[in-house]
C-alpha cells in the first residue's frame, strides 16, 4: 500500500528520473538523489527509483546542482536497475490476485 501512495506521489510531484543524452559526451540526469561511486570509467547513482549505472572513458560529474547531476566524458554504456522494494510489492500484489 505504502509502495502505491509513494509511487504516485513521486509521479505527482515529478521525482522520477530525468534523463537527456547528448551523443555519447554529455548526459544530464534529473532527481539525481546520490552518487554512490564514482571514477573515471564508472558512475553509479540513484535517481527516483532507479540505479543507474555509467560505464565509458574519461568521465566526469560536473555541474551537480539541487537534485541533478551532468556527466561528461565518453560514455559507452548506461544500465537501469529498478531499485529494490519499489516494484517487488507490486509483483507480489500481482500475483495474489
Amino acid at each position: 500500500m505504502f509502495e502505491k501512495i509513494a509511487d504516485s506521489a513521486r509521479d505527482a510531484l515529478f521525482l522520477n528520473a530525468g534523463i537527456y543524452i547528448e551523443d555519447n559526451k554529455v548526459m544530464t540526469v534529473e532527481n539525481c538523489g546520490r552518487i554512490e561511486e564514482y571514477n573515471e570509467i564508472f558512475i553509479q547513482l540513484l535517481s527516483g527509483g532507479l540505479i543507474i549505472r555509467v560505464w565509458g572513458t574519461g568521465l566526469r560529474a560536473c555541474g551537480y546542482r539541487t537534485r541533478g547531476l551532468v556527466i561528461r566524458g565518453r560514455i559507452s554504456r548506461i544500465e537501469f536497475d529498478e531499485r529494490k522494494g519499489r516494484n517487488n510489492a507490486e509483483a507480489a500484489d500481482k500475483d495474489k490476485r
